[in-house]
């Protein structure tokens, strides 16, 4: 009952936004509220605008689309900003078609949803309402009621602009139902709906013999012909082409470049002079967001032929690439499953970053500057700190190449060979090395791969197994050396001891004799060598670590094993690699006795609770690390 109970709330919530008045009570809207009368540019604008903008780095982020769109941060600021922005600001590009351009499961379509379902919430709320004239098939705007000859007063009035000439039907609806009384035309608040065909339109090319330009521009309903006597009679005509409905608001042109010419050339002068022809009326004012969606080869085929040379000037293309960083890759997998069947299934930790590693990989291009490779530029994009770089180089290094990101594996693929591992494993758990070598095998079933491309890939699946090994070594590290905490904390005390002699040029003390002894040298840079801390480095390093301890001091906080991050993952690496043989029986031993099987309960438990992992891939993982650590 609490869903019937949440309809009829979202009913009556509805029923009250409701309104239906004259057009002089209608004014007294727009005078209350410009926004009202806004353009479609501005509608789409104002709605991403509305939702929030987060400003980090200087970088801006539209939480319009953060749900939904991943790693694509500039290419929606770009596409905010250079064509929803300047449109909204009645520059000219509102008077060009945008068309989305990038690989297929690039996130085109998902943008052009975003934006219809967005409109259809935001009509809904105060500062997205629109109204129209009552009764219009084409929910025509109420201010095209206002004469020519009076429309600088009305802009001095209420400081609008008013563009477009009322349609025929309206015009003898004015005439014939009002007797040319204008303040008593009817208008009406209306709420955009994909579904009911308001202020949202869909535009779908087929069989270019068949398809019949009715479907953009509406048609005449020869069943009234014998009663209104004319063809020319607006009354005779159905204004429900797609161009008709999506009037105030939003049409989607899906495949647009596959239309035959008769269907563009009808954006000519819809884009150009915000009006199409119809039947045999007058040009009908239209104001509308015109969006369409094409890839790379398709385009390119489109601009070379010489008849599309008007069309094509009426076009702003604004590429979509492929997402570049692993992290917002990952995610979008997680995505994909979570709206999937495959939500039940456990998919190890780290199964689909190592998957997105090699997908990353295969959209990147090779850097032009010396001293850094792929896997670097891929840690740089996604945000991880290597030595020797800065953000400055990131920048660089994406402006090397500016169609990077337009080619390699879609999102899909690797969700279709995730799909074939669970299939192929019949278990409830995946690991990463399932999930690549799903797809290590489904490069020989992908038609579009050539044989360098696979030859290629290949190499990166290779590069992908190289990262998750060091990730899994890590992994099983950090639940080893937590199982050695005390061990940990030892270590670290020792370290932090000989420090601070280091540094004060001062004696340790032997706990069990007393002597002093100078700073144990070897013991530190047995520590500090495992996260690359040079000879030269070292001084600056062990002062840093001082003053770190001196802060905590300040504060009344101690200063501990997780206070200093370089420090701790240093401490880790040292007792795992003393350890290390340790491991290597407790994972690899067949029959374990009653201590390491204990050891390895441990390390398990630690595993699941702290890391993610279920039963089956945790002691997958052991055995794993187990076998690259005896090799």
């Amino acid at each position: 009952m609490d869903i019937l109970n949440k309809m009829r709330d979202h009913r009556d919530s509805m029923k009250a936004l409701e309104w239906r008045g004259t057009f002089a009570e209608y004014l007294e809207i727009v005078k209350e509220h410009p926004h009202v009368a806004q353009s479609a540019h501005s509608r789409v604008y104002n709605m991403i605008k509305d939702a929030g903008i987060v400003e980090e780095d200087g970088k801006k982020r539209y939480k319009f689309f953060e749900d939904e769109i991943y790693g694509l941060e500039e290419p929606v600021d770009k596409l905010v900003e250079e064509y929803f922005h300047s449109a909204a600001r009645k520059l000219d590009v509102r008077k060009r078609i945008l068309m989305l351009m990038g690989p297929v499961s690039g996130g085109k379509s998902t943008i052009v949803n975003m934006l219809k379902r967005g409109l259809e919430e935001y009509t809904c709320t105060d500062r997205g309402a629109v109204y129209a004239i009552a009764g219009c098939p084409m929910q025509e705007d109420p201010l095209h009621l206002v004469p020519h000859h009076l429309r600088d007063d009305f802009y001095k009035e209420y400081g609008i602009k008013i563009e477009g000439n009322l349609s025929p039907l309206n015009l003898m609806r004015l005439e014939q139902e009002y007797g040319g009384r204008v303040e008593d035309v009817m208008v009406e608040r209306i709420f955009f709906s994909e579904d009911k065909r308001c202020g949202i339109g869909t535009f779908s090319p087929s069989d270019p013999k068949s398809q019949d330009i009715a479907d953009l521009t509406g048609s005449i309903d020869f069943s009234t012909i014998a009663e209104y006597g004319s063809e020319s009679d607006p009354r005779a005509y159905r204004f429900d082409g797609e161009l008709n409905k999506a009037n105030r608001g939003m049409m989607e042109f899906q495949e647009m470049l596959k239309c035959d010419e008769k269907f563009l050339w009808h954006l000519l002068s819809l884009t150009q002079e915000g009006n199409f022809k119809a039947g045999r009326f007058a040009l009908i004012s239209a104001d509308e967001l015109i969006v369409a969606h094409t890839n790379e080869a398709e385009y390119q085929s489109f601009i070379s032929n010489k008849k599309n040379e008007a069309l094509h000037s009426r076009i702003i293309v604004m590429n979509v690439p492929y997402n570049l960083k692993v992290t917002d890759e990952e995610r979008i997998y997680q995505k994909m499953i979570d709206e999937s069947d495959m939500a039940h299934i456990h998919i190890a930790p780290h199964a689909l970053k190592t998957a997105a590693i090699f997908t990353v990989l295969t959209r990147m291009k090779e850097p032009k500057r010396q001293g850094i490779d792929l896997v670097k530029k891929m840690k740089l994009y996604d945000g991880e700190d290597v030595e020797g770089f800065t953000d400055q180089d990131v920048d660089e290094l994406k402006n090397e190449h500016q169609d990077e990101g337009m080619t390699g594996i879609d999102p899909r693929y690797v969700i279709n060979r995730i799909s074939s591992a669970i299939i192929r494993k019949e278990a409830s758990s995946i690991n990463a090395l399932d999930v690549l070598r799903s797809l290590k095998d489904g490069l020989d079933q992908h038609a579009s791969i050539s044989a360098d491309d696979r030859k290629r890939y290949m190499d990166f699946i290779a590069i992908a197994r190289r990262e998750y090994d060091e990730i899994a070594k890590k992994e099983v590290q950090k639940a080893f050396v937590y199982s050695y905490e005390e061990s940990a904390k030892t270590l670290l005390n020792n370290y932090l001891d000989n420090v601070e002699a280091y540094c004060n040029k001062t004696k340790t003390r032997d706990p069990l004799t007393g002597d002093e002894m100078n700073p144990d040298e070897k013991l530190m840079r047995s520590i500090e060598e495992q996260i690359g801390i040079s000879e030269n480095a070292k001084k600056s390093f062990r002062e840093e670590v001082l003053i770190r301890i001196s802060a905590y001091a300040r504060k009344g906080k101690t200063f501990d094993y997780a206070s200093h991050e370089r420090l701790r993952e240093a401490i880790q690496k040292k007792l795992f690699a003393d350890l290390k043989d340790v491991v290597k029986i407790t994972t690899s031993t067949q029959t374990p006795d009653e201590s390491q099987l204990k050891k390895i309960n441990e390390v398990v438990a630690r595993l699941i609770d702290d890391y993610g992992y279920d039963s089956t891939s945790a002691n997958e993982l052991l055995r794993y690390v187990g076998s690259l650590l005896n090799r």
